[in-house]
């Protein structure tokens, strides 16, 4: 009973690499809050200005996913995971020590959260190749979801932690909690004992290996052949794109439409983070249930209906409508992430899992830096409440990619492919008309 209950955490290296996300997942949320918090409170920053702000964080994953994913095919991944831990952990020093000595400016949060975001880009691709090979592939949903199960708890607990750190300290010291979350993360990355892969074989394997841009156009060309992995891009891109329109500027309407302090937006956010642990727990549940295709376009819809939760909520009972947006939007995301990345890695083989873990993330991705300048400057000319209806419409009919795909047919995680058979052949799929 024990046994089952733990699953892949009785694999020693897995559970060193779930402990090393929950610690650093959990440091992440604070800076989530604390970071813009610092540029509305103590910069005082227009909300352009708070926008470009997020779209820095995720400029990195345009600019340079597609060459991250063939170096992490190529270097050893823990390398790479501690590497990156401690690169995050020196940048996000920078700012409780800027603001102490006077100096702390919006550019000081511009090249910080750039710089953090281009580690992640490093970390996330890693870690999501490393993970087939410490579980094996049939364990990929389960060992996704518990890493899901992690993030989603330091989502519940992490925010309000953050609102508590942010009223008693100030913005820019709590952020000093990430940036020691992240080194507790690298110390727990030494311990995985496990050899990896990645660096290995291609290193005594294949010494002639092609050049760069080669292996890039590879992952590139395998991603654009599988009609899974396309019609799925083209889902998360537009929910990406149009998401992001309203979180850019989420906080600057919640303290300055809303009137939340805060104490009581970490409070909102945990709380509303329930709906991740549940919806990170309940994911495998789900897909068996309606079937993983179903399950994909449901949980995208609802996470629409979640969004538009926050665009109509009125200040009066402002805590109550972004709770219940949280909640919804939390478990319909998780039901979405954690069977989206399993597929994405069950029909991908081990070699090529960088690139095409690379090339999905730079697709996906892409898009939040410019939803972010987009959400800036529509909330400038239309104000906040209309863009974020625009934003919740815009992510809720993501969905109609998938409604003429294959992968709506999908009732469980198609077979594995070995490393050594080729990307699928090319498979017409019936037009489907951009969202508006």
């Amino acid at each position: 009973m024990l046994s089952r209950l733990l699953g892949v955490l009785r694999q020693a290296d897995f559970r060193q690499l779930w402990l090393a996300q929950t610690v650093s997942q959990f440091g992440t949320q604070i800076t989530v809050l604390a970071l813009p918090l610092a540029a509305i409170l103590v910069l005082r920053a227009s909300t352009f200005e708070v926008a470009v702000l997020g779209a820095l964080e995720f400029l990195p994953f345009l600019l340079f996913t597609l060459p991250a994913g063939a170096w992490v095919d190529r270097l050893p991944r823990r390398r790479v995971l501690i590497a990156a831990d401690v690169g995050r952990a020196g940048l996000l020093l920078v700012i409780p020590a800027s603001y102490q000595l006077g100096a702390l400016s919006v550019w000081h949060l511009y090249l910080i959260a750039f710089g953090v975001g281009t580690f992640t880009v490093f970390f996330d691709l890693a870690y999501q190749s490393y993970l087939p090979g410490l579980v094996g592939r049939e364990s990929l949903a389960e060992g996704n979801a518990r890493l899901e199960v992690s993030r989603s708890t330091a989502q519940v607990l992490g925010p309000g932690t953050a609102g508590l750190l942010v009223g008693i300290a100030g913005a820019p010291i709590a952020i000093l909690a990430d940036s020691l979350s992240y080194l507790g993360s690298a110390a727990f990355l030494t311990r995985i004992r496990r050899a990896d892969p990645g660096g290995a074989r291609r290193d005594g394997a294949q010494p002639d290996r092609p050049g760069l841009r080669r292996e890039i156009a590879d992952g590139l060309r395998y991603f654009a052949r599988d009609p899974y992995l396309r019609s799925l891009a083209a889902t998360v891109t537009t929910f990406n794109f149009f998401s992001e329109i309203g979180a850019a500027i989420y906080l600057v309407f919640v303290v300055r439409e809303l009137g939340l302090r805060p104490e009581a937006i970490g409070l909102v956010t945990s709380i509303g983070a329930i709906g991740l642990v549940i919806g990170a727990l309940a994911s495998r549940s789900v897909a068996r249930r309606l079937g993983l295709g179903r399950a994909l376009i449901v949980s995208e819809f609802m996470s629409g209906i979640g969004l538009l939760l926050v665009a109509v909520a009125p200040r009066e009972e402002a805590m109550v409508f972004l709770t219940a947006s949280g909640f919804i939007v939390g478990v319909a995301v998780m039901v979405l992430n954690v069977n989206g990345v399993s597929l994405r890695q069950a029909v991908t083989p081990d070699h090529m899992l960088g690139r095409v873990n690379a090339t999905g993330r730079w697709i996906g991705w892409g898009t939040i830096p410019l939803g972010a300048v987009v959400g800036g400057v529509l909330a400038t000319a239309i104000d906040l409440r209309p863009t974020l209806f625009l934003s919740a419409v815009g992510a809720g009919l993501a969905f109609l990619w998938l409604v003429p795909s294959p992968v709506r047919s999908l009732r469980d995680l198609p077979g594995t492919r070995s490393s050594t058979e080729p990307a699928p052949p090319e498979v017409a799929m019936p037009p489907v008309p951009p969202p508006a």
